[in-house]
């Protein structure tokens, strides 16, 4: 009876377990899931949030991304290269972007 119990509980632990298949037992033989391609990501270009600028007007910084950054500063790959007190312009591989503080649209130059 002791022998009984201890197969069924054996079997009972057993049926707990869980079991995962390597590869979907559906499939047709010899096939291969086809593997995943990964697209090589794009720096987003970073939201300007505000600009703030010294009294005289000539040492601007702005906020990028909740970041203040100041000229020649980098910040999530591209390099803020000029602040004025309504735009910033930023580069990144030969290229320029301006930010307008009040703008809906962003310009590529």
């Amino acid at each position: 009876m002791v022998r009984l119990a201890a197969i069924a509980m054996a079997w009972l632990m057993m049926a707990l377990v869980p079991v995962q298949a390597a590869q979907d037992p559906t499939a047709p033989l010899g096939w291969q899931a086809p593997a995943v391609k990964s697209s090589p990501s794009r720096a987003r270009l970073p939201q300007l949030q505000g600009i703030f600028c010294d009294q005289d007007g000539q040492a601007c910084r702005a906020i990028l991304n909740s970041v203040s950054v100041g000229t020649g500063g980098r910040i999530s790959g591209y390099t803020l290269s000029q602040v004025t007190d309504d735009y910033v312009i930023l580069q990144r591989g030969g290229r320029q972007w301006r930010l307008d503080m009040f703008a809906d649209n962003v310009k590529s130059e």
